[in-house]
């Protein structure tokens, strides 16, 4: 949507009624009067939420009110209501999922597309309830599952449930009440807070923050998208060029929508190493530029289109190590047979990831299990090392007596340090990689 048109647009509140899901489980979020939250990241469009806590304070809260698209999430009627926690009542941690959707009708282009508006990028964003850490999964767009009973979006009847459909059909179905109530049902996970944004949105957003570095390992030309780097190398994406490079299929990895997700998350944790360190959520050119994009290109449930929510949560990511923010592939693997060129979830190795992300263990992932779309980058920063404590002068003995050596006094160990999650793809925000060139 052309952003001269969106400003001036009256808040469009939309009720959908959602139906019984599998149980969920709540990721142990306790009450307390102070309430601190992170919506951490997305893949390509999901990025906006990572600074849209502190954008809306650069614009007023009639002028945010005024722009957004809201869609409740309640219960169907006879079942128990949906509650939706508020700033206030709640310490700890959430669950927030973002979507990327294709086809959006407010996009500019829109008169030249054509086809179902598909939720095309799906990242479930687990904050865990010491806020120290956060674990973004992605779902890939061709996988099989389940898809439940969705209500129609008008209120009208609900769809039948289905057993097996690729994840991106739901929101076709149903919006965005229809995707959150998909992954409700595959992860158990209760999921309150949710949010879309157009591929447009994408561009608008990356070019609000300056751009994004992004590397390369060799030269990729991709027809599909337009998008082309002449050698290996790292280049600041930002516009149309962003858009492009998180949307490539065929330029990178093996070209299937998995080695898509690994390059996505190079572009993701330089991002989130570019808000943290380069002043994004102080500079306030920057933050009313964001602002913009979110009023203009996002769809937002009512829990997370606060101004309270979203400064709440902005704070409490700036407090989140990046090393302690892991991006994850939902583990999957290719079907044969009737299911060939399928995506299927492997459901053990989903099992022990939920677990993890259920009780608040963290982890770490094998190393260089990047993914097919990207690798270690063989020219990351590295660290400063760890200085060596400096030797202390020693005073001779009085009267000829030596004193007894004090063992010196070490610092506390808060807990074992984390396990890895073997079988698992991705990367955290720290790591450096390199898109993988096709």
């Amino acid at each position: 949507m052309p952003q001269g048109d969106t400003m001036s647009e009256p808040i469009r509140d939309r009720t959908i009624r959602s139906l019984p899901t599998a149980p969920v489980r709540h990721g142990r979020l306790r009450r307390s009067h102070a309430w601190s939250t992170i919506a951490a990241v997305i893949a390509g469009a999901l990025a906006v939420v990572l600074v849209s806590g502190a954008s809306v304070a650069a614009i007023s809260v009639a002028q945010f009110n005024s722009n957004i698209d809201v869609v409740d999430l309640v219960s169907a009627e006879g079942e128990e209501p949906r509650v939706i926690p508020t700033i206030g009542e709640w310490e700890g941690g959430f669950n927030v999922l973002l979507v990327g959707i294709d086809n959006d009708g407010r996009q500019s282009d829109a008169s030249r597309r054509d086809g179902a508006v598909l939720n095309d990028v799906n990242i479930l964003v687990h904050v865990a309830e010491d806020q120290q850490s956060a674990v973004a999964v992605s779902f890939p767009r061709d996988l099989v599952i389940p898809i439940p009973s969705c209500p129609d979006p008008d209120g009208e009847g609900s769809s039948f449930a289905m057993s097996a459909q690729p994840l991106n059909v739901a929101y076709s179905v149903g919006e965005l009440n229809c995707v959150v109530l998909t992954v409700e049902a595959l992860t158990g996970l209760d999921i309150p807070y949710a949010g879309t944004i157009s591929f447009q949105g994408v561009a608008n957003m990356s070019s609000a923050i300056g751009g994004v570095e992004v590397c390369v390992d060799g030269p990729v030309n991709d027809r599909y998208t337009g998008l082309s780097f002449p050698d290996a190398g790292t280049y600041t994406v930002e516009g149309r060029t962003a858009l492009a490079f998180l949307r490539t299929r065929y330029g990178v990895g093996d070209g299937s929508d998995l080695g898509r997700i690994s390059s996505q998350q190079v572009y993701l944790s330089s991002m989130i190493r570019k808000v943290q360190n380069e002043g994004v959520l102080t500079d306030f050119t920057k933050l009313y530029g964001l602002a913009q994009v979110v009023t203009s290109s996002m769809q937002l449930t009512r829990s997370l289109a606060s101004l309270d929510t979203m400064v709440s949560m902005a704070q409490a990511l700036r407090a989140i190590p990046t090393e302690n923010i892991v991006f994850v592939q939902y583990p999957t693997f290719y079907g044969s047979g009737a299911n060939a060129g399928k995506v299927l979830p492997r459901t053990a190795d989903a099992s022990a990831l939920f677990e993890r992300i259920l009780n608040d263990e963290r982890f770490t992932l094998e190393e260089g299990n990047t993914g097919v779309g990207s690798t270690i980058d063989p020219n990351a920063p590295t660290g400063e090392p760890t200085p060596t404590p400096e030797p202390t002068e020693t005073t001779p003995p009085k009267n000829g007596k030596v004193e007894p050596e004090v063992e010196p006094t070490l610092p506390p160990v808060d807990a074992a340090p984390p396990g890895v999650l073997e079988d698992v793809e991705g990367q955290t925000a720290a790591d450096y990689t390199c898109s993988v060139a096709n």
